[in-house]
Order: structure tokens, then sequence, then C-alpha cells
């Protein structure tokens, strides 16, 4: 369990944290512009909690010697895996419920107004696809259902971690 105590105050776990999360937007790229999948607002929004872990890592990286940086890292994990988790279940539940009044998805993402990031950087952020339809599977799971595992894996990894880190050594 000191392994994982010490884990959080090393960089090259939290570039393992950047290259993981990484290599999941540039899959997401690679199906939205080569497999011709539009995003939906769904999409989006669990794009914007990949780039919360991306930064998050990034910052660890960068910072995993000072307490400051690792609390910031920590907070960013945190928020995009918790967040992504409950964007991803939404999602499936849209697709479930596929037609019925009671759930839709918007064309235009609601980012604050201070961050229009669909403004300011369309080709990653811009909606045009439809929430509720499955135009890709794999092994029977739809994208929405794989990235519930990607952000429960994501979710499980920062709750053992954190935990460890604060029963172990009792501090970030």
């Amino acid at each position: 369990m000191k392994i994982l105590s010490e884990l959080t105050t090393k960089s090259k776990p939290w570039l393992l944290l950047v290259v993981s999360a990484l290599g999941l937007e540039l899959c997401a790229l690679f199906f939205q512009y080569i497999m011709d999948l539009a995003p939906c607002i769904m999409c989006v929004y669990q794009r914007v909690a990949i780039f919360a872990i991306i930064f998050a890592g990034l910052i660890g990286f960068i910072g995993c010697r000072f307490i400051i940086a690792r609390i910031l890292a920590y907070a960013l994990w945190g928020t995009g895996a918790i967040w992504g988790l409950l964007i991803a279940l939404e999602h499936v539940e849209i697709q479930e419920s596929s037609g019925s009044l009671f759930f839709s998805c918007e064309f235009i993402p609601n980012f604050p107004s201070w961050a229009p990031l669909h403004e300011w950087i369309p080709f990653l952020f811009e909606a045009t696809g439809d929430c509720g339809e499955i135009n890709w599977q794999f092994l029977s799971y739809s994208m929405p259902q794989w990235m519930i595992v990607v952000y429960g894996v994501y979710t499980l990894a920062f709750t053992i971690v954190l935990l460890n880190r604060l029963f172990h050594t009792k501090k970030f």
C-alpha cells in the first residue's frame, strides 16, 4: 500500500493519466473525422470531462512535488471522472429511451457564457449528432456504454489512489 500512497508524488503515474486520456480523445477524433460518426451533445460533454482528466495529469506531472498542484490535479481528476461517468450513464439512458418524449438532447452545448468552447474550438466541441442514435457498437456495447466502463475505471483508480494517500500518509 505504500507504493500506492507514494504514486502521486512521482511524475510517471501522472503522465500515464495524461497518455490514457489523450489516447481516448484521439480515438474520439478518429471516430468523428475518419469513421464519420457525428458527436452529440452528451459526447461533447464527455470530451470536456476527458480534457479535465488530461489537465489533471498535466498538472500532476509538472507539480507532483507540490501539495497545491496535487490537490488541484486530484480535484480535476475526480471531477472529470465522476462527471464523465454521470454523463455517460445519462447518455445510455437517453439511448435506451430513444423515441420517448421524456428524453431528448440539445444541439447547442450549454457552456458558460465566459467559455463558449463550441464557438472557440468547434472541431472539438460542436455537437452535430443525435444522442439517441446508436451507430457504433463493439462487443454489443454502444459508445456511451464503453464510456461508462472507461469513466468507471478512472473513478475507481481516483478513489483508490486518493483514499490510500489520505489514510496511509494522512496527507495529500
